[in-house]
């Protein structure tokens, strides 16, 4: 056995037993936490903060676990509900890339001071986004249809019924859209929650074992020089390349974080990963696409315009900060 192959499998061996661990109680307490505040209570809170809830929004946001797709069904109930259009546009901001998951995830691959600075620099920036498209009236650029036909969403109609209740699976694009089901009095209450937490990590384990294998090949073949040389903190057009590439790949936070984690030990900038991180969590092709349905193209350029700019201001912020500690 080469000594490549042997590094690959300890690489593997490691973030999957750790990254599962985690994932497994991070979702257990993502379950409890939805069973006891549901969507419809979080509409119905933002709708009632007339454009002053935008912290709430974000934090609203952070303990939501939606992906960039599956954010949007949830949109269009913030529209219909009459909710302030800053606040909602901090919640699309903020969902997607400070859900309980990734959170988690990068604290155990890159540590929290890092950790602490992501979720920072995204709580502000999608903040202060949500307040200056608010002030500029893009609200205008809201479809009026949208207001009162059902978005389409990328979540499958058909729930599948099982033991502890249903759920409303987002095939490839989304962990999950819908409320916990109550157990029934027969089953313990935390049992149900553990079904269910298993029950989503079935779902995003082969994303999760993609990942971590590219993550692990990384490690053990690709050669540090050629990162070094196209993706390190020398390179001033890192950061963006990799917020611009993200977007498109749009691969799943599970996915993301063991991939990067293997380039940064490669030699990528710290900066560059951040830029990657948040550009593929942020959005997606596919959810600009949903997004139509709901907004103009102005509101939509505006959107991407946001992750862009979080992606490579975070980058080039953490980069500078790294060389100053």
């Amino acid at each position: 056995m080469t000594q490549q192959l042997l590094d690959t499998l300890k690489m593997f061996g490691f973030l999957f037993t750790e990254l599962s661990l985690l994932f497994l109680a991070i979702s257990y307490l993502v379950v409890v936490l939805q069973y006891y505040i549901p969507p419809e209570r979080i509409q119905r809170t933002l709708s009632s903060q007339n454009g002053r809830g935008y912290i709430v929004a974000a934090f609203l946001g952070a303990i939501t676990p939606f992906c960039s797709c599956s954010t949007i069904p949830f949109l269009k109930g913030l529209i219909r509900a009459k909710a302030s259009f800053g606040t909602m546009m901090v919640f699309l901001f903020a969902s997607p890339l400070l859900n309980p998951i990734i959170i988690v995830l990068f604290a155990a691959v890159f540590g929290f001071g890092i950790t602490a600075w992501y979720f920072t620099s995204a709580m502000v920036i999608s903040i202060a986004a949500g307040y200056i498209l608010e002030k500029l009236g893009f609200e205008r650029y809201v479809r009026p249809q949208a207001k009162s036909d059902s978005a389409k969403s990328c979540c499958a109609a058909k729930p599948a019924p099982s033991q502890e209740g249903t759920q409303t699976s987002c095939g490839d694009q989304a962990q999950s859209c819908a409320t916990p089901a109550k157990p029934s009095m027969k089953q313990s209450k935390f049992w149900g929650f553990w079904l269910q937490s298993w029950s989503d990590y079935k779902a995003v384990l082969p994303y999760l074992l993609l990942g971590i294998t590219i993550g692990a090949v990384i490690y053990g073949y690709l050669p540090a020089d050629i990162i070094a040389q196209y993706a390190s903190s020398s390179n001033p057009l890192a950061i963006p390349v990799a917020a611009v590439i993200g977007i498109p790949l749009y691969i799943r936070a599970e996915a993301v974080i063991p991939i990067s984690a293997a380039l940064l030990g490669k030699g990528m900038g710290l900066g560059a990963v951040m830029a990657l991180i948040i550009g593929s969590a942020g959005a997606s092709l596919t959810e600009v696409i949903l997004l139509k349905s709901i907004f103009k193209s102005k509101l939509i350029y505006a959107f991407v315009a946001v992750i862009l700019f979080m992606a490579i201001a975070s980058g080039y912020l953490l980069d500078a900060f790294m060389a100053l500690a």
